[in-house]
């Protein structure tokens, strides 16, 4: 159990940089935006905000443990 917070924070953390990875290789393949990258950005965007909610989890659990 006490390696689970760690756990939380690591994957939020490949998580966000994936979504702003994925974002800046997208926008640099199609050069242009449209709306299929608005799409995808707008997946993106949701899997970034999961990224943080499982590192302020993981916090909160490191810091009550």
């Amino acid at each position: 159990m006490e390696n689970l917070p760690f756990t939380l924070d690591l994957i939020g953390k490949i998580m966000v940089a994936y979504t702003a990875l994925a974002v800046h290789g997208r926008v640099r393949r199609e050069q242009r935006i449209d709306s299929a990258v608005f799409r995808a950005m707008k997946k993106e965007k949701i899997a970034g905000i999961a990224g943080v909610a499982f590192m302020i989890l993981g916090y909160i659990m490191h810091i009550t443990a």
